[in-house]
């Protein structure tokens, strides 16, 4: 089933749950998309698993050679881990599933280090990566101000892991909403009463577009106003979802790995049924 709704997603074919895509931004960090034809339970599932179960890079462990900068080894090291990483999940696999059996090499941890002296605020373009691939997102975060004869020198060890052990590993936020059956009735007889308490935005040509209502997000803003001009109606076999990355993987890479990974779930819940 899953791997249906991947074909889904990625090419677009005859299944009975349609997937469109409403929106993308250009640095491909945000989606939006419609999801219709399945349940309230799957459409959450997909929704954790996107949070939850993709696995991107964050800096776990820390060796600490100098600091004497005006914060502590552990509030540095909180700062650290929280720091959005690039992730290539190609490269590299998680400590659980490596060959090494999580006790670190090549193929499952990253090193990075940082030697900087004051007087200077230290950024995390500082950090320097022995994977051009893995760097942070974004280099002009600020980790500690530096002043006169302070030093900060480290060695950083990044790994992949997933969002339901801590939110450094959460590739980004996931929200959904019911998708909204709109009826507009500009010829109710109140309509010139009530038409100044809707948002301006969903007029064209003096009268409201139910279509502006949803592409501008005005759904709530109409919804009660006038329950005869703007009906409003929810459908639970369909949702909008949005999609924000905060940088390691993009948001269609989000979505994919969700899918496949549920999928590779399910086929070893098969198996372990059969046997």
């Amino acid at each position: 089933m899953m791997a249906a709704v991947r074909k889904e997603v990625k090419e677009g074919g005859a299944f009975n749950m349609e997937v469109r895509l409403l929106e993308k931004s250009k640095d491909k960090n945000k989606i939006s998309f419609i999801l219709k034809g399945t349940t309230p339970a799957h459409a959450n599932l997909l929704r954790r698993y996107m949070m939850e179960e993709v696995p991107v890079m964050a800096i776990e462990d820390i060796e600490f050679r100098k600091n004497s900068s005006i914060l502590y080894d552990e509030i540095i090291a909180h700062r650290l881990g929280l720091i959005p990483l690039t992730t290539d999940l190609k490269s590299y696999f998680l400590p659980a599933k490596c060959k090494c059996e999580g006790k670190g090499c090549a193929r499952c941890t990253l090193k990075l280090t940082l030697d900087a002296k004051g007087p200077s605020t230290v950024y995390t373009s500082e950090l320097k990566s022995k994977d051009p691939k893995v760097k942070p997102v974004f280099p002009n975060m600020p980790i500690v101000k530096l002043l006169k004869g302070q030093e900060l020198e480290l060695e950083a060890t990044a790994m992949l892991g997933k969002g339901k052990e801590h939110v450094k590993w959460s590739p980004g936020l996931v929200w959904y909403t019911y998708k909204p059956k709109i009826t507009v009735n500009n010829s109710h007889p109140d309509f010139e009463t009530f038409k100044n308490k809707y948002p301006p935005q969903i007029f064209k040509d003096g009268k409201i577009d139910k279509f502006l209502i949803e592409d501008k997000n005005l759904v709530d803003a109409c919804d009660g106003v006038h329950n005869e001009i703007v009906t409003v109606e929810y459908d639970n076999t369909a949702f909008i979802f949005h999609v924000e990355s905060w940088g390691q993987l993009d948001c269609k890479e989000m979505v994919l790995e969700a899918l496949d990974i549920f999928e590779s779930e399910l086929d070893e819940f098969a198996d372990k049924i059969k046997a």
